[in-house]
């Protein structure tokens, strides 16, 4: 793991958020939550395969975590990975901030493509059911990261499943939460959209990471890791994930 790496973890979540929330928030009402979800997966899906042979493309505190915890990257790339990505996402909503005050009338207050439960749910979804759907979404891009990426004889195939997973996971969660899954897509617009997206990002940053732990303990169950070979893979082991 190097300083390229990190600067990949960052320009890539980045622009994720970038292009992801722009959907959410300025095109939502064009292209529907199809095209959004369209837009969050092959975007990711392009990153994965831009990013993923510097730095694995996590792109996802979450992601990062699951891998943490089933041994494929140290603890020390882990923060610094998770770092990354946070700011990634902080400056990736910063530009996109600055491009909407050029939109007539576009209001940013109180939404912004950030997520929320409750009033600022589209089906009114409480902050527990919010929080398990959050949890349970994320385990699933999770499952598929780790599942995608270990030792496989067609490894390309791996940015297409994690793409396409994180399509069907938006047009699951949009209406629920504005689909998370990433706690630097959450942190990024919360932070400029303020008011009640701030308030609520708590569950944004937690609920992914509870995810991102389940998914790495039904990994292991799934594969049991061998004493010979319980030594963390190469820090760089992934392939994205938003």
């Amino acid at each position: 793991m190097n300083d390229r790496a990190i600067a990949a973890e960052f320009t890539g979540t980045a622009l994720l958020v970038f292009f992801g929330v722009a959907a959410a928030a300025v095109g939502g009402p064009l292209i529907g939550p199809v095209g959004i979800a369209l837009v969050f997966g092959l975007v990711l899906l392009a990153l994965a395969y831009a990013f993923g042979p510097v730095s694995g493309a996590h792109l996802n505190p979450a992601v990062t975590f699951g891998l943490l915890l089933a041994r494929r990257i140290g603890p020390r790339t882990a923060v610094r990975y998770a770092v990354a990505q946070c700011a990634g996402g902080v400056v990736g909503a910063g530009v996109l901030y600055a491009i909407v005050h050029a939109i007539p009338g576009f209001t940013v207050h109180g939404a912004f493509g950030s997520n929320g439960w409750g009033a600022r749910s589209a089906v009114g979804i409480d902050g527990v059911g919010a929080f398990l759907a959050e949890a349970v979404l994320t385990m699933l891009l999770v499952l598929v990261v780790l599942g995608v990426t270990r030792r496989s004889p067609a490894p390309g195939a791996a940015g297409a499943a994690i793409g396409l997973t994180l399509s069907a996971l938006v047009l699951v969660g949009l209406p629920l939460t504005g689909c998370g899954v990433n706690p630097a897509r959450s942190l990024g617009p919360a932070l400029f959209a303020g008011g009640p997206a701030l308030s609520q990002l708590w569950l944004f940053l937690v609920a992914p990471l509870v995810g991102g732990a389940l998914a790495a303990g039904v990994d292991r169950l799934l594969h049991p890791v061998r004493r010979a070979s319980a030594v963390p893979a190469p820090d760089t082991m992934a392939v994205g994930a938003a």
